[in-house]
């Protein structure tokens, strides 16, 4: 993955975008997020930590109000596509398989399904969950909120120590 973030950062520099706003970029697209907008802040940019957490972080977050309002509505009319009906259904039912952790704990276990920075949670996916899972939307953004703010600490602080153990 830091070959994938360092490549990201390089076009995107190349092309005269700031830092900062590569950092945001990075942190908006589905499965990057936060994580690794994070990394690419403090050990590739070696920007101010504080500053790429709150860049990270927001650009984590902006897509999520969208997803939880419109991704059931966008599903709906994608799946009368043929073609392109096929990879959603599939994106739903591996969606789906996730739901175990919100099926035992509730609105608390997409709180721990989003802050655990592992491949295939986040933001982005906890989102399409609670919204295949039609919970309230306005707690299920406030618990993904907070649970892009966990990852993206524990994503920094394993950063930081990467960064003094590498460089």
């Amino acid at each position: 993955m830091q070959e994938v973030c360092r490549t990201i950062q390089e076009f995107l520099s190349a092309h005269g975008i700031p830092d900062w706003l590569v950092v945001f970029i990075i942190s908006l697209c589905p499965i990057l997020e936060c994580r690794l907008g994070m990394f690419t802040a403090i050990v590739l940019l070696k920007m101010n930590p504080v500053a790429g957490f709150i860049i990270s972080f927001l650009g984590n977050i902006l897509p999520i109000p969208f997803i939880l309002l419109l991704i059931n509505k966008i599903f709906e009319l994608l799946k009368k596509i043929p073609y392109i009906n096929k990879p959603i259904y599939w994106l739903e039912e591996k969606t789906l398989k996730k739901r175990d952790k919100i099926d035992k704990y509730g609105i608390w276990g997409l709180l721990f399904f989003v802050a655990i920075p592992l491949p295939g949670t986040g933001g982005w996916t906890g989102a399409l969950l609670a919204s295949l899972l039609h919970l309230d939307r306005k707690k299920s953004f406030g618990i993904i909120c907070i649970g892009v703010f966990i990852a993206g600490l524990i994503i920094t602080v394993l950063s930081l120590g990467f960064n003094v153990a590498v460089f």
